[in-house]
């Protein structure tokens, strides 16, 4: 499957907005009805069987998960070889593209109201996963949505989530390890004796927020080993050491 613009059977495509090794994002509109609408689907036109059941398994938990905050998908369809993803359009960028533009100095972070904003919602849609027993193990930026005009946040994504309210994670290659090692928790690298629970969520959440409040995540390695090995051994850098613009615990709590 190439990156060109390709042609969608009942859909007008807009723009391609992601693309990854696995999987394509596109904007366009339901051609039926003209609603909005995001369409993902796998970038390989022969997807592996673990591909199509992680795709799969992305709709059949979003779908049926009543929270708020939460990207419920519209359908998911055959196409091809594989599987379409169709979701609703409602204005939403990634945090990630949302952080470049904060960098970028665009439109500046402004670290209380935002920064407690973006922590509050992202806390309130995982306790809402934790009672659904739901683990979603991959929260990062470019799985968090947010409104550019209200700051309203959503969470997307759940192509590695689980039901479950606990499971051991084995041993692999860190090369092989499913989920961003960046932020991943220790738990779920595999190299601890725990099993993998909510906290795992909160941890990869924390590791957003830092590098919402700092530019970068708390490590940052070539070698996925040795990325494994800082989450479960080194100690991160405290953030105002890095943007000495973070207000004081004293001056938030005053």
């Amino acid at each position: 499957m190439t990156d060109t613009p390709i042609a969608i059977p009942g859909y007008q495509i807009a723009e391609n907005i992601y693309q990854s090794q696995k999987t394509l994002v596109y904007r366009g509109r339901r051609s039926a009805d003209g609603q909005a609408v995001i369409l993902k689907l796998l970038r390989r036109e022969y997807p592996t069987f673990s591909e199509l059941v992680q795709f799969r398994n992305q709709y059949a938990i979003a779908k049926n998960l009543d929270l708020p905050g939460i990207v419920r998908p519209l359908d998911l369809q055959n196409y091809r070889h594989s599987f379409l993803l169709v979701m609703p359009d409602e204005g939403y960028i990634s945090l990630n593209a949302q952080m470049q533009q904060w960098q970028a100095g665009d439109r500046p972070l402004q670290f209380l109201p935002q920064f407690l904003a973006i922590a509050i919602q992202m806390t309130r849609i995982l306790e809402g996963l934790y009672h659904q027993r739901v683990i979603h193990k991959d929260i990062k930026p470019r799985n968090i949505l947010i409104h550019p005009e209200t700051g309203h946040v959503k969470l997307t994504d759940f192509s590695l989530a689980s039901l479950l309210p606990r499971e051991q994670q084995e041993i692999a290659n860190p090369k092989a390890i499913e989920g961003t090692l960046a932020y991943m928790s220790p738990e779920q690298t595999g190299r601890m004796n725990r099993g993998i629970d909510y906290r795992s969520d909160f941890y990869s959440l924390g590791v957003t927020l830092y590098q919402l409040l700092t530019g970068k995540v708390p490590f940052n390695a070539v070698d996925p080993m040795e990325l494994v090995h800082c989450h479960i051994a080194r100690k991160l850098t405290p953030p105002r050491e890095i943007n000495p613009n973070i207000p004081r615990r004293s001056t938030i709590l005053s």
